[in-house]
């Protein structure tokens, strides 16, 4: 059930009200919810993409060095480590390594352990670039947070955190 909001309404309320009109026995809470967070998702999405284009890179580039980067494991990841932290397929994580590589960003060097696979480190530039690149990723989350009050984005993130985990199979509505 939809529950009341004594605010200034946005199209998603004018969405709702038109379907609750041409279909007043349906309950539109749900597609509020979704709906404003796929529209705020596309705005952040398009924010946070500018600030990675500014140092010349793309989302997925961001993730794997800032995996490497906070893991700070100097002898490095397999990629299969590293697909995993970043659930990856090998085919894509190749290529994002190739670019990162080619930039000098990360480095490919020998496994010891064993000698038919690599380890792959956040090379000394990326090391270089990060705190920069994190300073200006954070400063532009906080800017479109800044809107929120601090409960309201405490409330927020809980309730993020709580559907993740159900979406992602962690939780049963019985663990309620």
């Amino acid at each position: 059930m939809q529950v009341p909001f004594t605010g200034p309404n946005d199209a998603i309320d004018r969405l709702m009200a038109e379907w609750c009109r041409v279909l007043p026995d349906r309950d539109p809470g749900d597609m509020g919810i979704f709906t404003r967070l796929y529209r705020v998702l596309k705005h952040v999405d398009r924010r946070v993409q500018a600030v990675f284009r500014q140092h010349g890179l793309k989302e997925g580039e961001f993730d794997l060095l800032a995996t490497l980067y906070r893991r700070d494991v100097h002898e490095g990841l397999t990629p299969n480590a590293l697909c995993e932290a970043v659930v990856l397929s090998s085919g894509a994580m190749t290529h994002r390594l190739d670019r990162l590589a080619s930039r000098g960003l990360v480095e490919r060097v020998a496994n010891p352990e064993d000698r038919r696979s690599v380890l792959i480190r956040i090379s000394e530039s990326g090391k270089a670039m990060m705190p920069a690149l994190l300073d200006a990723y954070l400063a532009e989350l906080a800017s479109m947070r800044a809107t929120l009050a601090d409960d309201e984005a405490a409330g927020l993130a809980a309730g993020l955190r709580q559907l993740l985990l159900a979406l992602e199979g962690e939780v049963s509505r019985d663990d309620d």
